[in-house]
């Protein structure tokens, strides 16, 4: 169902059709970008469990399929990993862009393509600008999967991009996807300020509304209130809506599990621990290693 039949699922000046770029008024992008900081601003923890397991496995390729301003690009760019990164957001793109100018003097920075593509099309998209090429690793975090809505009410849009992240993948290669703890959400009806990605150095205020269609909660809408008064840049606080499909951590594994055929190795972490060690996690983060040939 989409939820612009029940109510406003975007900020003001968004486009409808889809909901597939909450960020098209440029005001998110620019808002977004504030509340993540720069790539200085991710947590070592997110830093150490990300590179290290890149590292432990060997890779060297990453695609980014929600590059968004391009924070955890760069901070892979800065490991020395070769970085692909792609989003369907081209208001997103243009701070990703601007910062590959900036460091256009650094080789890693240089050789960092960045292009426009669809999740529902990603592998004809990166054939388009890079024919033949697959990946050691695909990223797609910061609950920024979510963003796709169930238009259809079957999930059959979130169950093909999915496969087309395997797709892209080398055999052996890696699937970073992450989710926000939205069996907690919806039975609390709040949601975490504080973020395990970065340290936002904004009071940030995270309104939370659940919709529930037929006694199935269908969308959750996060109103962002983020007071960047004090930088001297603006004179009052920041506020935007972002829409996102509450995937539950059962359902998700199994929508994971599927899209691989049901050949992957399949670990979930809490917060960048093993999932044992955290009772209520404010994230679930799923690493897939695609079987080998």
């Amino acid at each position: 169902m989409s939820a612009d039949k029940v109510f406003h699922s975007r900020s003001q000046g968004i486009p409808s059709e889809g909901v597939k770029d909450q960020y098209a008024d440029g005001k998110a992008a620019r808002v977004w970008k504030k509340y993540i900081g720069d790539s200085n601003q991710r947590t070592q923890n997110y830093r150490d469990f990300l590179s290290g397991l890149l590292k432990k496995h060997g890779c060297v390729s990453v695609l980014d399929v929600a590059c968004g301003t391009g924070i955890d690009s760069m901070m892979l760019l800065d490991e020395g990993f070769k970085v692909v990164s792609v989003d369907a957001s081209d208001k997103m793109l243009k701070h990703a862009l601007k910062a590959r100018w900036e460091k256009r003097k650094d080789s890693q920075y240089d050789e960092w393509v960045i292009e426009e593509a669809s999740w529902q099309t990603l592998p004809q998209d990166v054939q388009g600008f890079l024919p033949g090429a697959s990946f050691d690793a695909v990223i797609c975090l910061g609950n920024s999967f979510a963003h796709l809505l169930d238009e259809f009410e079957d999930q059959r849009t979130q169950k093909m991009c999915l496969r087309n992240f395997a797709k892209v993948l080398k055999p052996g290669g890696l699937l970073f996807i992450d989710h926000r703890n939205y069996d907690a959400m919806i039975d609390s009806g709040a949601t975490p300020g504080h973020s395990i990605y970065y340290n936002c150095k904004y009071p940030v205020d995270i309104k939370t509304s659940v919709l529930v269609v037929r006694g199935k909660p269908e969308l959750v809408a996060l109103d962002y209130c983020i007071d960047a008064a004090e930088d001297g840049l603006t004179t009052e606080k920041s506020e935007f809506r972002l829409c996102y499909f509450p995937h539950k951590l059962d359902s998700f594994t199994r929508m994971l599990d599927e899209a691989f055929d049901g050949r992957a190795k399949h670990s979930i972490y809490a917060d960048f621990q093993p999932l044992a060690r955290v009772s209520n996690p404010a994230y679930y983060i799923h690493v897939m290693q695609k079987a080998g040939d």
